[in-house]
């Protein structure tokens, strides 16, 4: 380990650019689908001793250093967004004609962009850096911040948070509840960070004391969570019974509105279907869920076609599902807006309750103001097909069902925002996400999409209730465990109770909070230690 190690720490100009960006790539192993989450500590046990390489001599001054060391973070983001994000070219392809001379764009560029954080992150840590164990921790508070800054800033996107590497296991998840995603990510960076010491400590006690420690605290988290899954019971909630339509349609040029008519009959006759020799259909069904986005039509403007959803459902059934929708137009406007929705049908047709999207997706849903003219001037849109896009909801507020407990509604990739989940007012009793991921095929980014929703259930204590487009729709309980799902890439459908929820966890209760008590303490040992090294 020495001799790897001093040979990354000597690396320079294109050999250590290349280095940084193999770890970074090496890193994002530890997302789903493959969740190697062991693959995080190669990649920041290289970033460690990238960082003591970064050091320039006395004559050039702090100021270079910094700059080396947010080059190598660059370098090592690059890495990391490309091998874990490079699905997203799939949604360039959808509309190939028009989207495909963009897909560099979202390939290279997105992951161009993405990486300024982590180089913030490394020349944060830098900054706080000393010898031996202690930059361990200006590791962790520096890589903990930047990823909480890209969860943020210019709307944010949190996706494969590195916190995430340690929130697929069910065992490792369940801290989650008390730490959150951001303390999840300090606590993986601190741990995996570990085996840095391996190769630059000069005592073998001093080489193995880190290690140890992170592997003594991975496996109490573990035992921990094993614990609180075996004590865990979840009953059902009464007089609920669920049903998810997973249609698989593809995002492609069947789903127009010319095709409208058919694509509801299958939806209908699927919806219908009966799913075991006891069961009929949708007879004893109280809630149908359909995914995001589900007609190629302005479904509340379509009387025949709420007809036929009436006539489907048995008396009192009550359809949820994703739905475009247009409003009343402001004062002066032509036309009302568009919202990306979730709507609520009853029985007799009417649309009983309404959630409209807040957090849309930039140049998905809706082209950034200050960029639109300049931006469509060279022909590019947003890739929905609504005049001017998608206009964000008024505000976040739970979707009142009859029958169900109020529900933190989510539409697509707001369920990957931990702090956003949970409207203000009356806590709810589950998370519905409806989404339609069909826009990347067969490929990471669903798996990546789910498991980051099923997080939000154990930091939160409420179940989850997923209806995707293409997949994976499921049903989450408070702990993480899933009691029902569809696989990506199937058409179909599944019926399940509602997992009841949990008392309110630490982490409902306290948020980040707790995050920013860790990332204090972290950083006081990076300072101490950098003082110690200074007497």
């Amino acid at each position: 380990m020495r001799a790897i190690a001093d040979r990354i720490i000597l690396l320079a100009g294109w050999r250590r650019a290349l280095v940084a960006t193999l770890a970074g790539a090496v890193g994002a192993l530890s997302m789903p689908p493959l969740g190697i989450w062991p693959a995080l500590a190669i990649s920041l046990t290289a970033a460690v001793w990238l960082l003591d390489g970064s050091a320039a001599g006395n004559s050039a001054g702090r100021a270079a250093t910094l700059r080396r060391a947010a080059i190598v973070g660059w370098f090592w983001g690059f890495g990391y967004f490309v091998a874990g994000l490079w699905w997203i070219g799939a949604a360039f392809l959808v509309e190939a004609d028009v989207f495909a001379w963009l897909l560099p764009a979202g390939v290279l560029g997105l992951p161009a962009v993405l990486a300024l954080f982590p180089a913030f992150g490394f020349a944060l840590a830098r900054l706080l850096w000393s010898r031996g164990p202690g930059r361990l921790f200006a590791l962790a508070v520096g890589l903990t911040v930047s990823e909480w800054l890209r969860g943020h800033l210019f709307t944010g996107f949190p996706w494969n948070t590195l916190g995430l590497a340690l929130g697929q296991n069910e065992w490792l998840m369940q801290s989650a509840s008390v730490l959150g995603l951001w303390g999840l990510t300090l606590v993986a960076v601190l741990a995996l960070a570990t085996p840095a010491t391996l190769g630059t400590e000069d005592t073998r006690a001093g080489r193995a004391a880190a290690p140890v420690l992170a592997t003594a605290l991975l496996a109490v988290m573990a035992l921990l969570g094993a614990q609180r899954l075996a004590t865990g019971e979840v009953p059902a909630v009464a007089g609920v019974k669920l049903r998810v339509m997973q249609p698989n349609l593809p995002q492609d040029a069947k789903f127009r509105p010319a095709n409208g008519s058919k694509i509801l009959r299958d939806y209908l006759a699927l919806s219908d279907r009966a799913t075991s020799p006891d069961r009929t259909g949708l007879g004893d069904i109280t809630h149908l869920i359909w995914p995001e986005s589900a007609f190629p039509f302005l479904l509340h403007r379509e009387p025949n076609a709420l007809a036929q959803i009436a006539a489907m459902l048995p008396r009192g059934g009550i359809l949820v599902t994703g739905a475009a929708r247009q409003g009343e137009g402001l004062p002066g406007e032509v036309g009302g807006r568009f919202y990306n929705s979730i709507q609520a049908i009853g029985s007799d047709g009417a649309v009983v309750a309404t959630y409209d999207k807040v957090h849309l997706v930039p140049f998905g849903e809706y082209v950034p103001h200050m960029l639109d003219a300049a931006l469509r001037s060279i022909g590019i849109r947003e890739f929905v097909k609504m005049p001017g896009g998608f206009t964000p909801g008024e505000r976040r507020a739970a979707l009142r069902v009859a029958g169900l407990p109020p529900a933190a509604a989510t539409v697509c990739y707001e369920a990957i925002f931990p702090d956003e989940v949970v409207p203000d007012g009356p806590r709810p009793g589950l998370i519905l996400n409806v989404t339609n991921d069909g826009w990347f095929g067969q490929t990471a980014g669903p798996y990546q999409h789910f498991a980051q929703a099923r997080l939000r259930s154990v930091e939160t204590g409420l179940p989850l209730v997923r209806a995707a487009n293409t997949g994976i729709s499921a049903v989450v309980d408070p702990y993480g465990r899933i009691w029902s799902s569809l696989p990506l890439g199937q058409e179909g459908i599944l019926d399940s109770a509602l997992p009841a929820a949990i008392a309110p966890t630490l982490q409902a209760q306290f948020g980040k909070l707790i995050a920013i008590v860790l990332c204090t303490f972290c950083a006081a040992v990076a300072i101490g230690a950098r003082g110690r090294l200074r007497r």
